[in-house]
């Protein structure tokens, strides 16, 4: 039997009309691919509100293993096009962002959030979080000597206790955690520009060692996309969006 109560909790749960839910699907379902873009520029008041947007993506511990480089110089922006393979969406673009991954901030993160956690005192399972969790996900030692002795560790736990959370143990793995927490800054940018009434392209196509040098960047940066941004182009868009159909990937088990 249905409560009265119950039907509340529902209409609360599914608010299908809200006007959050409308703006959301609208930003969405407008975003496109833009490969051609206008000349009006995107103001820098515009561009920082869209990275602070973007740097509010959730991400692994808060440890935030990203970076944004705005190209704005025109000597630099000129390399960087030709390192896009001077695609349209990289050519025309008002702005050009380069979204870079970091695999070496993870203990100097750790830190700055101990030094500016909002509750003061910091508390104390707060403080072996990052003390000593973290350090022991992410350490690996000299010749991944760490690794080994983790890997070993984690084997007996799972047999002794059960399910136990998988550390990194190599650089590839630390790697894959970077990118994937930086991508989803990446999607927020995208999705922030659109709503500010503009338009981007992720670009996989590019050249990753040219990109870094001009960059300045190191070994520890990982160029995990390029975006083009600006105001879409009437002939901007390639071909009408479509997808496959939903139950092909979504699973209910």
């Amino acid at each position: 039997m249905t409560t009265e109560n119950d039907n509340a909790k529902n209409t609360l749960a599914t608010p299908t009309h809200t006007p959050q839910l409308q703006a959301f699907r609208n930003v969405v379902e407008s975003r496109r691919s833009v490969r051609r873009f206008t000349d009006t520029p995107i103001s820098d008041e515009v561009m920082a509100d869209c990275l602070h947007l973007a740097m509010l993506a959730p991400n692994s511990s808060n440890l935030q293993p990203w970076e944004f480089y705005v190209i704005d110089s025109e000597k630099k922006r000129k390399k960087a096009i030709k390192n896009c393979m001077g695609q349209n969406a990289a050519k025309t673009s008002a702005r050009l962002i380069a979204v870079v991954a970091r695999t070496d901030i993870w203990q100097d993160h750790s830190k700055q959030i101990l030094n500016e956690y909002p509750d003061k005192p910091v508390p104390k399972k707060v403080k072996d979080y990052y003390t000593k969790v973290v350090a022991l996900d992410f350490l690996r030692g000299p010749a991944n000597v760490i690794s080994a002795a983790k890997w070993s560790a984690t084997q007996i736990v799972r047999q002794v206790k059960g399910p136990i959370k998988s550390p990194y143990y190599t650089f590839d793995d630390v790697k894959n955690w970077a990118t994937n927490n930086t991508a989803l800054g990446a999607q927020n940018l995208m999705l922030a520009l659109r709503a500010h009434g503009f338009d981007s392209c992720a670009m996989g196509g590019f050249d990753e060692p040219a990109m870094k040098r001009l960059l300045g960047l190191t070994d520890d940066h990982h160029v995990v996309m390029m975006i083009g941004a600006g105001e879409r182009a009437d002939n901007g868009i390639y071909s009408a969006q479509f997808r496959f159909d939903d139950a092909q990937f979504v699973h209910y088990v």
